[in-house]
C-alpha cells in the first residue's frame, strides 16, 4: 500500500501544487487521480517514485518511507507510462520493450522472450515489432509504451494520462486492454487523468483533486456518483451522474418477457412487435408492421448475466419498438427475451430507493466509506498537528521547526524554512551527499548566548501551562527556585540578598518597561504582591561588574 501522510509540495516561487494530501492507495488495485488542470495530479504521481520530493509530510510504501530507498532501486520496481508512449525514437519496437530488462542485467534471450510475450498481450501485430515509433499510429505507440512499462514485471505501474492523445475508439480498446491485463497481473496501478468517465470506468478507487492540490473526495466510483462530497465534486462529475451510476447495477434481476419470433420476413406482423431471428436463434431485427417485408434495426442488445442496467436501458432506448433484446454471449448471442424501458425504469427506481436508505443509515452511524473534504477535513491546524506529533514522541526530534514562540508573540527568525518531516531522518536518505552539511536546512536552530544552546523545537503554536513554562526556563539555565516569587530566607541568605530576580526587579522599577517579547509571569495578574527585602537594586562587589544571572534575557 502507498500512503500519503499530510503531504504538501510548494515550489521555490511559492506555488503550492499539493496541499495537506492524505491518501491510501491499496495494493493490487487501480487508483485513479482525477481533477482539473493545475490541481497537482502529476506532481502527486511524481512524488511516488521520488522524481519530486514533498516539502512536508511523508510518502510511505508498505509502511516504509520512500526516502529510505535509493531512487534507482525504487524506480526499478515501478513502471512508468506517459502520453504518446514516450518511446525512444531511435529504437525499434522490440528494442524499446527490452530496454529496462537490459538495464537490470537480463540476458538477451530472456529479454526478447519477455518482450514478445508482452507485445502479444497488448495486441500488437507481429509485423510491427521491427518498426520504429514514427512508423506507428498513436494507439500502437501507446500499446508499446504499456508493454515497455511492464517488461521488468514491476510491482507498481504509474500512468500519467496515457490515453489522452488517442481517439475515442482507440481509447476504448486500450481501456479494455488495461482492464484485461490488470485481471491477469494484479498490479498496483496509479493513474492520472482529467477524464472523469475514464476514471469511473478504470478505477477501483478514485481521488478527485481541486485546484490548489487539495483532496475533494476519495472513494469508489459508485460512492462518488451516489454521494458527492460537495458542489465541486458534483459539478466535476457532471449532470448525468445518475445515468453513470447505472454502470454499477447488474441487469441480472430484470424480468424478461417473450415476444413473437419469426424467421420468415414475409409474414404479416400485425400490431404487436415481431422479432426476426436467424437459424441459430440470433436476433436480426424487428418487422415493420406498416411495411410488410421490411425489417427495422435491432438496436443494441445486452446480456443480463454480464451487463449492467445502463446497458439494458441503452438497449431499450435504441430499439425502434422500445424493447431491449436480451441475448446470451456464452451461447453465441442466442435470443433470451425482451424487457421494456418502463420495466427497466421501475427496477432503477427501486434500486435508487434502496441506495438512499443505505446512505441514510451510513450517515446516522458514521460512515467510513469515501474520504471527503478539503484541508479542513484532511488534517488539523498547525498547532494541533504539532501537538499531536509531540504527543507521539516527536517533540524532541531535530527538524521540528516552529512558526511561533511559545508565548504566541509571532514567528521566529529560525522558522522561515519549511519543517523537515520528523519521521524521516535526512541522514537516512541514501541519495544525500555525505560530504555536504545538510543540517543547515533542517529547521532546527541553536543560539549561543555564552551559556547552553537553546533548541527551537517547541511544537508549532503551542502555549505551555505555567508549570511547563517554568520547566522550559529551567532548561535555559535557571533553577526551579528562580521561577517563582522569591522571598529571602534570613537563615540562609544575607539581608542584602545577593540573589537577583531580574523579572521582579524590572517590575519594581516603574521607569523601565519590559521588552515587547518578554513573557509575563503567570502569577503577575490577580495575585497579591509579595513584599521583598530589600527593595533597592543590589550592586555587585567592588572591582567587578555584576554579571547577569544565567539565562537572563534569553528568549
Amino acid at each position: 500500500m502507498i500512503e500519503f501522510e499530510s503531504v504538501s509540495k510548494t515550489y521555490r516561487d511559492g506555488t503550492t501544487a499539493v496541499e495537506d494530501l492524505s491518501l491510501q492507495i491499496p495494493s493490487d488495485k487501480v487508483t485513479v487521480i482525477v481533477g482539473p488542470s493545475g490541481c497537482g495530479k502529476t506532481t502527486t504521481l511524481r512524488m511516488v517514485n521520488r522524481m519530486l520530493e514533498p516539502s512536508r509530510g511523508r510518502v510511505l510504501w508498505d509502511g516504509k518511507p520512500m526516502k529510505s530507498q535509493r531512487k534507482t532501486t525504487l524506480r526499478r520496481q515501478m513502471g512508468y507510462v506517459i502520453q504518446n508512449g514516450g518511446l525512444f525514437p531511435h529504437r525499434t519496437v522490440i528494442d524499446n520493450v527490452t530496454t529496462v530488462p537490459g538495464l537490470l542485467g537480463w540476458d538477451r534471450n530472456k529479454s526478447r522472450k519477455r518482450a514478445l510475450e508482452l507485445l502479444n498481450a497488448v495486441g500488437l501485430d507481429p509485423k510491427l515489432y521491427h518498426r520504429f515509433p514514427a512508423q506507428l499510429s498513436g494507439g500502437q505507440q501507446q500499446r508499446v509504451g504499456v508493454a515497455r512499462a511492464l517488461a521488468a514485471d514491476p510491482i507498481v505501474l504509474l500512468m500519467d494520462e496515457p490515453f489522452s492523445a488517442v481517439d475515442p475508439v482507440v481509447r476504448a480498446d486500450l481501456h479494455e486492454l488495461l482492464l484485461g491485463l490488470q485481471g491477469e497481473l494484479s498490479k498496483t496501478i496509479v493513474m492520472i487523468t482529467h477524464d472523469i468517465d475514464e476514471a469511473i470506468k478504470l478505477g477501483d478507487q478514485v481521488a478527485i483533486l481541486r485546484v490548489g492540490g487539495k483532496l475533494a473526495q476519495f472513494g469508489t466510483p459508485q460512492q462518488l456518483l451516489d454521494e458527492p462530497a460537495d458542489g465541486f465534486v458534483e459539478g466535476f462529475i457532471g449532470r448525468d451522474r445518475g445515468y453513470r451510476a447505472l454502470s454499477f447495477e447488474s441487469a441480472a434481476s430484470l424480468h424478461l418477457d417473450r415476444v413473437r419470433v419469426v424467421r420468415d420476413t414475409d409474414g404479416a406482423a400485425g400490431d404487436e412487435p415481431v422479432l426476426v431471428v436467424d437459424g441459430d436463434a440470433r436476433p436480426i431485427g424487428w418487422l415493420d408492421h406498416r411495411r410488410p417485408g421490411q425489417v427495422l434495426g435491432l438496436g443494441a442488445t445486452f446480456d443480463p448475466e454480464a451487463d449492467t442496467l445502463r446497458a439494458a436501458l441503452d438497449s431499450a432506448l435504441t430499439s425502434p419498438v422500445g424493447l431491449a433484446v436480451a441475448v446470451s454471449h456464452e451461447s453465441g448471442g442466442r435470443y433470451l427475451g425482451v424487457v421494456s424501458a418502463s420495466d427497466i425504469l421501475s427496477q432503477i427506481t427501486q434500486g435508487r430507493a434502496d441506495i438512499a436508505e443505505q446512505i441514510s443509515d451510513r450517515q446516522q452511524s458514521g460512515p467510513d466509506g469515501s474520504q471527503a473534504g478539503g484541508a479542513d477535513e484532511q488534517g488539523a491546524s498547525g498547532a494541533t498537528a504539532a501537538g499531536g506529533l509531540a504527543a507521539l514522541g516527536f517533540g524532541d526530534q531535530e527538524g521540528l521547526a516552529t512558526d511561533e514562540r511559545a508565548d504566541g508573540s509571532g514567528p521566529t527568525a529560525e522558522s522561515t524554512e519549511p519543517a523537515v518531516d520528523p519521521g524521516v531522518d535526512s541522514s537516512a536518505d541514501p541519495d544525500v551527499d555525505r560530504g555536504v552539511d545538510h543540517d543547515v536546512d533542517q529547521g532546527t536552530s541553536t543560539t549561543d548566548h555564552g551559556g547552553d544552546a537553546v533548541s527551537d523545537d517547541q511544537p508549532d503554536g503551542a502555549v505551555l501551562p505555567p508549570e511547563e513554562q517554568a520547566e522550559e526556563r529551567r532548561g535555559l539555565g535557571e533553577t526551579q527556585s528562580d521561577q517563582v516569587e522569591h522571598v529571602p530566607d534570613p537563615t540562609t541568605e544575607p539581608a542584602g540578598g545577593e540573589r537577583h530576580d531580574p523579572e521582579h526587579a524590572d517590575r519594581a522599577a516603574p521607569a523601565e518597561q519590559p521588552a515587547p517579547d518578554e513573557e509575563a509571569d503567570p502569577g503577575e495578574q490577580g495575585e497579591p504582591t509579595l513584599i521583598r527585602a530589600p527593595v533597592e537594586e543590589p550592586t555587585a562587589p567592588e572591582g567587578r561588574a555584576r554579571e547577569p544571572e544565567h539565562g537572563e534575557g534569553i528568549r
